[in-house]
C-alpha cells in the first residue's frame, strides 16, 4: 500500500485513463502502459516500468471524456466533450479513423471486446461501442489493420424532457461478459433500471429495476454480476440474471466509478475524495 510511480502534467486535468491490455499469455513489466486523456485535448501514453512518458498527441480540440485501448492493444480510442471519437496509433501517434456520429453530445463511455469473425455477419476482429450523454449507443465491428470500421447497431433510449437544473446521471453501456452478444445500458430514462440489449435480436431482452438512476457501472468478467454506484452514496452488487442485490454504504458522496478486478474477487469504487477497495 505505497505510491509506486507518479506522473504529473502541469496545468491540465486528467479526465480519463486506461491500462493497455496484456497480450494473451504475457504478464510482466514489458507491457505496463497507461494512456490518459486531458482537458486540452491531448493524449499521453506512459510506461510504468520505465517511469516515463512515451508519447504525446493531440487528435482532439476539446477536452477528453473517455479513452480505451482496442482489445488487442494496437490502437487507442478516445472520445471528447464535443462527441468526436478518434482512433489513434500508439506507435506512430497518427490518427487512423474519426467517428463523428455522436457529434454534439459528450462521449461518456468507450469499450472494446474481442469477437468471433463473422459473429454478426460483418467483418472485423473486434466489437467496440461508444455511448454519449444524449442516451445514444453505437456499436461497431472493426479491423484496424485493414482500416475497416462498420456500424453494427445504433441504440437510442427514451427519457422524459430534461429537468431544468438537474444534474443528470451519465449514460453508460458495457458489453456483457457472461451473455454473448448482449450489452447493458444505464442512464436517465423513463424508469430507474438497467437494460439488457441483445445485438442479435436487436431489442431489450431484460430489465433490472434499480433504486435510483445509476451513476457508475461495472460488469464482472469472472462471475455473472454487476456493480452499480448511486448518488445516495450507495454501492449495489447485483447478481445476474436473477438474485438478491446487496447494498453497501461507505462513501461520503456520489459513487462516480466502480471497477471489478480481473479475477472478480475485488471491486474498486471512487467518490469525490475517497477510493475504496472491496473484497467480494
Amino acid at each position: 500500500m505505497e505510491l509506486v510511480v507518479q506522473f504529473q502534467v502541469l496545468n491540465q486535468s486528467c479526465q480519463c485513463l486506461a491500462w493497455k491490455p496484456h497480450p494473451v499469455g504475457v504478464w510482466g513489466n514489458e507491457s505496463q502502459h497507461v494512456v490518459a486523456g486531458y482537458s486540452d485535448g491531448t493524449i499521453r501514453v506512459f510506461s510504468i516500468s520505465r517511469t516515463e512518458m512515451e508519447l504525446k498527441m493531440q487528435p482532439h480540440s476539446a477536452a477528453l471524456t473517455a479513452i480505451t485501448y482496442s482489445a488487442d492493444g494496437e490502437v487507442i480510442l478516445s472520445g471528447d466533450k464535443d462527441g468526436l471519437v478518434v482512433v489513434s496509433s500508439p506507435l506512430t501517434g497518427m490518427t487512423i479513423h474519426v467517428v463523428a456520429d455522436h457529434k454534439g453530445s459528450p462521449i461518456t463511455a468507450l469499450q472494446c471486446t474481442r469477437k468471433q469473425y463473422h459473429d454478426f455477419g460483418v467483418e472485423g476482429g473486434e466489437l467496440w461501442l461508444a455511448t454519449s450523454s444524449d442516451r445514444r449507443v453505437s456499436v461497431w465491428a472493426s479491423d484496424w489493420l485493414k482500416d475497416k470500421c462498420e456500424l453494427l447497431d445504433w441504440l437510442s433510449f427514451p427519457a422524459p424532457a430534461d429537468p431544468e437544473g438537474l444534474d443528470l446521471p451519465p449514460s453508460l453501456a458495457a458489453f456483457c461478459p457472461w451473455e454473448h452478444g448482449a450489452l447493458v445500458y444505464v442512464g436517465f430514462g423513463m424508469q430507474e433500471e438497467a437494460l439488457f440489449y441483445s445485438l442479435r435480436k436487436k431489442q431489450v431482452v431484460r430489465k433490472v429495476s434499480l433504486p435510483a438512476f445509476a451513476t457508475s457501472l461495472s460488469l464482472s468478467a469472472a462471475v455473472p454480476c454487476m456493480a452499480l454506484g448511486f448518488g445516495a452514496r450507495v454501492l449495489r452488487v447485483q447478481p445476474c440474471p436473477a438474485g438478491a442485490p446487496q447494498d453497501y454504504a461507505g462513501h461520503e458522496d456520489t459513487v462516480r466509478l466502480c471497477r471489478f478486478g480481473p479475477s472478480g474477487q475485488r471491486l474498486l469504487t471512487a467518490s469525490h475524495s475517497a477510493l475504496l477497495v472491496w473484497e467480494l
